[in-house]
């Protein structure tokens, strides 16, 4: 029997001390809400039981809160983690474990501890406005449509939230996580070696022209954004098999194929835009360009070589060409080809980790990667591609006449970083665990280890 029951025109609250002994029961596999509710579209949240609730024309509050804003056609749900002051009681509490969906037919994710007591808020709608007006019509829904609903999310995953889950207006949150604004570590790896370039190409003695790190970071923010959203779109079909990835934007159905199309083309253009502003134009603009076929073939390379993460290096290590050609208008190439080099065999090292991830998930799937294909053999391979990426470093300062310990010797920790990397990865780690996720994020050191030593060694050079 339904405790109490809150309604109006467009939504239905219901609180139930059924829930409680539900959740006590093991989760079930994983499927979706929608295949298991008759009602045409219905989004539940999971709060505490008990917790004062309080519904306005556009919000649900419970405890104070914000959980979620709801239109006729969809449900933006916020996650919270922490604890965290309420503004609009005044009190501090601990926010509410929440489930949300996106439109008609996906659940997003939820989590929740099942030893706590539970109420459910459902919210129903319809193409129709024939709404359930009735306490009676609710207590229908109380039994089985309740069970199948906690019973068929609880064991899905929530992702940590981020500031962009915080800070952004709920209609600019997917396009941020297309873009992967909430994990800069892949706009760092790919600005570190634009970084090195700048750093060999500034005349000997001087440090590199900080207008172009400027323009290469906000480049390197924007193309990378890009990258992801393409790599998104191709493999959106695949993501939604991946624990990973199935929560992206488009695998998650929060946003069409074509807003992402629109919204690349603002990222492209935008990074047109930062092209345009390098020096020696031409030449730059040509150089620029010509590394866009990597940049659109590299998703779907996982289908058909075993090497996908040596085209990632390819795409990735670009700017080793860039910040020389943006200072110089030509390449010395026996320089910046050891530096692309060396960039493309680290990529190597960390991608390789980070595909360990997902190998299970890319074997059922028929995908490809070098995790797979290397197997067990994964760490003496790495280990020989990091000592000829520390190899590359080494002929890099050669090519340049160096002779300043401050750049061998930084370039000797960045390799010890390597080593350390792949002797202390976990290859086949239990999920939640973060051991490789950790040394992936962890090579932003290693670029700015580099980086240091490129302008250490180029402001102690002799002219």
């Amino acid at each position: 029997m339904l405790a109490s029951s809150t309604f109006s025109p467009r939504r239905i609250v219901i609180h139930s001390p059924l829930v409680s002994s539900i959740l006590r029961k093991p989760s079930s596999p994983q499927s979706t809400l929608s295949s298991s509710l008759p009602v045409r579209t219905s989004r539940v949240l999971y709060s505490r039981k008990n917790a004062t609730l309080s519904s306005s024309p556009t919000h649900f509050y419970s405890l104070g809160l914000k959980l979620a804003s709801f239109s006729r056609r969809s449900v933006h749900l916020r996650h919270y983690s922490g604890h965290r002051r309420c503004r609009r009681h005044g009190t501090t509490h601990r926010p509410l474990v929440s489930l949300w969906t996106y439109g008609d037919n996906f659940i997003r994710n939820d989590a929740f501890d099942a030893s706590n007591n539970f109420l459910v808020v459902r919210e129903y709608s319809s193409s129709t406005d024939n709404e359930p007006t009735s306490k009676s019509t609710a207590s229908k829904s109380k039994g089985k449509h309740v069970e199948e609903s906690v019973n068929d999310t609880a064991s899905t995953s929530s992702p940590s939230s981020t500031w962009v889950d915080t800070r952004l207006p709920t209609s600019l949150q997917p396009y941020a996580k297309l873009a992967r604004m909430d994990k800069p570590i892949g706009t760092m790896l790919l600005l570190w070696p634009c970084f090195w370039s700048t750093a060999i190409a500034a005349p000997a003695g001087s440090l590199p022209d900080l207008k172009l790190l400027g323009l290469f970071t906000v480049g390197s923010f924007v193309m990378r954004g890009a990258g992801c959203t393409i790599n998104d779109m191709w493999d959106s079909d695949f993501d939604k098999s991946v624990s990973r990835t199935k929560t992206r934007p488009l695998a998650s159905g929060e946003l069409t194929h074509h807003q992402a199309s629109k919204f690349l083309l603002a990222q492209l253009t935008t990074g047109l835009g930062v092209l345009l502003s390098l020096p020696h134009l031409e030449y730059c603009f040509v150089l620029g360009a010509s590394s866009l076929p990597l940049v659109f073939s590299y998703p779907l390379m996982k289908r058909y070589t075993n090497w996908p993460q040596l085209v990632l290096g390819l795409t990735f290590n670009w700017g080793a060409f860039m910040g020389w050609a943006a200072t110089h208008g030509s390449l010395d190439y026996s320089v910046v080809l050891p530096l692309y080099a060396s960039g493309v065999t680290w990529t190597l090292v960390y991608d390789t980790l980070y595909a360990h991830q997902d190998k299970k998930d890319d074997a059922k799937l028929g995908l490809k990667s070098t995790a797979l294909h290397f197997g067990d053999n994964t760490k003496p391979i790495l280990h020989a591609f990091s000592t000829f990426t520390f190899a590359n470093w080494l002929m890099v300062g050669n090519q340049l006449g160096y002779d300043s310990w401050m750049y061998y010797g930084g370039c000797g920790l960045a390799y010890s970083h390597l080593l350390w990397q792949v002797h202390t990865a976990k290859l086949n780690e239990k999920e939640g665990d973060d051991n490789l996720g950790s040394r992936f994020r962890s090579n932003s050191h290693v670029g700015a280890l580099v980086f240091v030593s490129c302008v250490a060694g180029n402001v102690m050079a002799t002219v």
